[in-house]
């Protein structure tokens, strides 16, 4: 018997195990340093050594995928509860717009001291604050496509569902995460890129006058551009790419191949989506065999335990008792946060400066609505071409995987130092960099969105040789809408968060700043100001919210009532 065990054991097997044990190795080695003794008077050195970026770029891989894991998590039950309870729904979608609309260095200024205060002696406590940093990064966007799928899951799964007496966990992860995984896993790869976006401002941390510096390749590309080296900054660039390729291609790229076993259609797809990564692990014989037993078997327990759980039924009056105790401690926690945010605004800042912020609120939302107007008009086609064109993905995928993961802000310093060079006005240049970080939401939900139309759609209309105006009447934009409305809002918070980087750029002693809320922002983080910090965050909120209330939320409901595939 161990003999035959042995000779199944190929060369495949040792090329997947030497790189697991690699991996978990790096990893251990890399984690050890984010409990290094920490003092605040003293925070570890960044060094612009060459030689240091593998380490740091490990650092850095290793918040992200933490902040990813936490999001996802979030992400299933955030959605799945706004989702399936309208009266919840009213309350936690306008709050997922307020939470989407924070920018990273509000969340960092209100929460710093707090993970601080958790590990004052530990580096620990600084990464778990910049972990939640990415983290709110990555979130949004994974939740309102979540939550979106579930809004538009087709009424035929529902009643096989329910033919078949699932449980609800088997027909929450069976049914309802099956149906959207695809855009869960086009998502989850463009918050991975939001991620990297917000790198430098979650490593290299600058609030209330304060600096903090973690190891990662964001704080080195902070202090390249604080030094002004161009060649520590084409160095921190090079690294980047180099990161963001192998992340695909051993990450996203198997990931996508095995999401497309998840297609809701009937026939298959003409060409799949591959990856030499997922063809390696599919070729090991010992290591495929034990570990799909242990998923198998780790499957049903946690099957029939969630089924047991699910199937706890607490009385009528114990479960509304429960549900207002809730609603109110959620209500309570808000107010008082709320009140307090009130008292330090209007006990510091005068009238005449609060209307001057709901004026620039208005300059950012221009630059906004400009940047979701572009992106639609730009991006829709080339993602549909890509989307109904497999081998054409094939090639493309990787190349746009590349340039959405690439935080846009690290090219935020070249573009200060070519507009320094050319004297090129930053108020009209600022819609460029501003483009750059919310751009591709856009492209990655109109690619999943073609690349979700069955197959059998379009053979009929090859069939029936609709002319091209026909096929994106007809076909393309009704299925395409609710994948466009997905990447179109999140494009809109997007943008609204990036500009709290777009509107203020630098290059060493020189710093770019275009009039703006989000530039307002950055200044008063700097500074320390609470009621300029309080005061812009909720302008920036309130403008995100009723653009929302008035106009895409009604595109939702649109959405899920007539462009749904059935």
């Amino acid at each position: 018997m161990v003999a035959k065990q042995l000779r199944s054991f190929n060369r495949y097997d040792a090329m997947v195990a030497i790189g697991l044990f690699a991996l978990l190795y790096a990893a251990v080695h890399v984690g050890q340093g984010m409990f290094a003794r920490f003092s605040p008077e003293h925070p570890p050195p960044i060094s612009l050594n060459p030689a240091l970026l593998p380490y740091y770029a490990a650092r850095s891989v290793l918040r992200m995928f933490v902040a990813l894991a936490l999001s996802v998590a979030f992400s299933l039950v955030y959605g799945s509860i706004a989702a399936k309870n309208r009266r919840a729904e009213q309350f936690l979608i306008p709050l997922l717009d307020i939470l989407q609309s924070v920018p990273v260095l509000g969340f960092l200024s209100a929460t710093l001291a707090f993970f601080l205060s958790l590990f004052p002696t530990s580096l620990f406590g600084l990464e778990l604050a910049s972990i939640f940093a990415i983290f709110t990064g990555q979130v949004w966007n994974m939740t309102f496509a979540f939550y979106h799928s579930l809004l538009t899951l087709p009424e035929h799964l529902k009643e096989a569902a329910a033919m078949m007496k699932l449980s609800r966990w088997q027909r929450f992860w069976k049914v309802e995460v099956s149906y959207a995984m695809l855009p869960l896993v086009w998502n989850g790869m463009m918050s991975f890129a939001g991620g990297w976006f917000f790198l430098t401002a979650s490593e290299a941390i600058t609030v209330l006058r304060r600096d903090y510096r973690l190891p990662g390749l964001g704080s080195y590309m902070a202090t390249a551009v604080e030094q002004g080296n161009l060649a520590a900054t084409l160095w921190a660039i090079g690294a980047m790419v180099v990161t963001i390729v192998l992340v695909d291609q051993f990450f996203w790229r198997p990931i996508v191949a095995w999401a497309e076993k998840f297609r809701a259609e009937e026939t298959e797809a003409v060409v799949k989506v591959s990856s030499w990564v997922l063809n390696l692990l599919q070729q090991t014989h010992l290591l495929r065999r034990y570990f799909g037993r242990l998923a198998v078997g780790v499957g049903e327990w946690l099957d029939r335990r969630m089924t047991e759980i699910g199937e706890i039924s607490l009385p009528e009056h114990t479960r509304l008792g429960l549900g207002r105790l809730m609603t109110f401690a959620l209500i309570t926690f808000c107010a008082y946060w709320f009140l307090r945010g009130v008292i330090i605004v209007v006990t510091d800042l005068s009238i005449g400066e609060m209307l001057r912020v709901v004026g620039l609120g208005f300059v950012t939302l221009a630059r906004v609505i400009m940047v979701v107007v572009i992106s639609t008009v730009l991006w829709v086609p080339i993602g549909v071409f890509i989307g109904l064109h497999p081998n054409l993905a094939r090639f493309a995928q990787p190349l746009v995987q590349i340039a959405a993961s690439f935080p846009a802000n690290m090219l935020y310093p070249l573009l200060a130092f070519l507009f320094l060079q050319t004297q090129f006005p930053f108020a009209i240049g600022s819609i460029l960099p501003l483009m750059l970080g919310a751009q591709w939401y856009v492209l990655f939900n109109a690619i999943a969105g073609a690349m979700s139309i069955p197959t059998e759609l379009r053979e009929a209309v090859a069939v029936f040789r609709l002319p091209t105006r026909e096929q994106w009447l007809r076909l393309i934009l009704p299925a395409l809408f609710p994948h466009w409305v997905t990447g179109a809002i999140t494009a809109w918070g997007g943008a609204w968060n990036a500009s709290i980087v777009a509107e203020v750029i630098e290059w060493h002693k020189h710093k770019l700043t275009t009039v703006g809320l989000g530039a307002y922002i950055t200044h008063a983080t700097v500074e320390g100001h609470a009621a300029a910090i309080v005061w812009g965050i909720a302008v920036m909120s309130a403008f995100v919210v009723v653009f929302n209330r008035l106009f895409w939320q009604r595109l939702y409901r649109l959405a899920e009532s007539r462009y749904k595939l059935e």
